[in-house]
C-alpha cells in the first residue's frame, strides 16, 4: 500500500513539473530575429568599394610620383661635382 501511494505522488510530481515547463515555454518566446541583413545593400557595397579602391589607386600614383621625384633629385645631386 505504501509503494502505491509513493506511485501515485511520482505521477502527481511528473505531471505538474511538466505542465509546469509546457507553461512556461509559451511564456519565455526566443529573441526576435534580426531583420537587418549582414550585407544590406551588395551592388551600394560594391560601388563603395570600387571607389575606395580608385581612390588608393590615386594615392598610390601620386606616392610612386613623389618617391620618383626625389630619387631623381637625389640622383642629380650625386651627379654634380662638389668643389
Amino acid at each position: 500500500m505504501k509503494l502505491q501511494g509513493f506511485g501515485w505522488i511520482m505521477l502527481i510530481f511528473a505531471n505538474v513539473l511538466a505542465w509546469g515547463m509546457l507553461g512556461f515555454q509559451g511564456r519565455i518566446g526566443a529573441a526576435p530575429p534580426d531583420v537587418r541583413m549582414p550585407f544590406d545593400n551588395a551592388v551600394q557595397q560594391r560601388s563603395e568599394i570600387i571607389r575606395e579602391l580608385q581612390e588608393i589607386k590615386g594615392l598610390l600614383k601620386e606616392q610612386t610620383a613623389l618617391l620618383r621625384a626625389g630619387l631623381n633629385r637625389s640622383n642629380a645631386l650625386e651627379r654634380t661635382p662638389r668643389p
